[in-house]
């Protein structure tokens, strides 16, 4: 497969998945994936948790983004256990930081934060990629790639974070404003290309009472803009134009989340500017430093055969799958809500 197939495929699947996403998730019915009885009221009723497909669509989203670092990571020729560590190490800390640094800005132990999380990676991606690169250059005898390995990292971020949106309109959360509150010019460029939540159980229902109601679609614009920009870095990295890969990446996805901010009717805490935009311009100037401080050395070729390589490997994939299975659990046991479930004996069918 060459590079533009791969590219065209990678964009065609993550076209359709969008598209499905945009049309069907801010339906009621895409908000609760299951229910699982727990304990037994006096009445005979029991009690529930509810999983979500917050949690399937937010697991799905970063395994995809952890597949597409082995294959990117890989294609430069950096070993599948490395990867395998870097990846491992920068979920365990990403991961929990969404829900803290959410908790510090908006007061709310139950919700999440990938502006926080991501706020937390960029000087944590150094540090890793240097200890990474102490342990297994001695292994390999040569150093790792470290501004291919940081852009890899950087792509997979846009990737994972633009198909995660998709979790965000399942939930109701991360919503635009009111198209009838909206600027004029905006109001006429979403008048008829808008969200419209329903259910009473989502986020924008219960905290920002705009059930039913016209919103501009934020997280549709950035889940475009973040696939796309990835899609780009994919492509510019398979040519081997790393430092451009990293820079475009890091560029249009913080400029936007500065942007994207002034379109948003949920809380993002007080002030102005809020803290989620002052995190963004400072990921993005921190960002640049650190890619034009590791650019200048010699970078290998890329070859999608061997990143491909990578990927297909019995280790990784269960890496993945446990990755995929972790998140979901951590991710789509729903906080915010609760069940009661009614069971009986079908007689007819006896």
């Amino acid at each position: 497969m060459n590079r533009e197939t791969f590219v065209a495929l990678l964009g065609l699947s993550f076209a359709l998945l969008l598209t499905w996403g945009f049309r069907t998730l801010p339906g009621e019915r895409w908000q609760i994936l299951a229910t699982i009885p727990l304990g037994k009221d006096a009445d005979g009723a029991w009690r529930g948790v509810n999983l979500t497909y917050y949690g399937l669509l937010s697991a799905t989203a970063y395994v995809v983004a952890l597949a597409v670092m082995f294959i990117l990571s890989g294609s430069v020729g950096v070993p599948p256990l490395a990867i395998l560590a870097l990846g491992l190490a920068t979920l365990s800390v990403c991961v929990p930081a969404a829900r803290v640094v959410a908790r510090i800005v908006e007061g709310k132990r139950h919700t999440f934060s990938v502006a926080g999380a991501f706020f937390v990676a960029v000087p944590l991606a150094p540090v890793l990629l240097s200890a990474a690169n102490r342990i297994f250059a001695h292994r390999l005898g040569h150093g790792l790639p470290l501004l291919p390995l940081l852009a890899a990292m950087a792509i997979a971020y846009s990737i994972g974070e633009g198909l995660g949106r998709l979790a965000c309109i399942s939930f109701g959360c991360c919503y635009g404003q009111s198209i009838s509150e909206a600027h004029p010019v905006l109001r006429r460029v979403f008048s008829r290309v808008h969200f419209r939540f329903s259910g009473a159980m989502k986020k924008i229902a219960y905290a920002g009472g705009l059930q039913d109601v016209p919103v501009i679609p934020v997280q549709a614009i950035t889940s475009v803009l973040y696939v796309s920009t990835g899609l780009v870095g994919v492509a510019l990295f398979l040519h081997a134009h790393y430092l451009a890969a990293y820079l475009v990446v890091m560029v249009i996805t913080q400029s936007w989340r500065v942007l994207s901010e002034t379109l948003r009717a949920d809380y993002r805490g007080g002030g102005r500017i809020s803290a989620y935009q002052f995190m963004a311009v400072t990921s993005a100037a921190l960002g640049i430093v650190i890619g034009w401080w590791l650019a200048g050395g010699a970078a290998p070729e890329p070859s999608l055969a061997a990143g491909l390589a990578a990927l297909w490997n019995p280790y990784v994939l269960l890496f993945l799958q446990g990755c995929w299975l972790a998140t979901f659990l951590y991710t789509g046991r729903s906080m915010v809500t609760e069940a009661t479930v009614s069971l009986r004996v079908c007689r007819e069918r006896i």
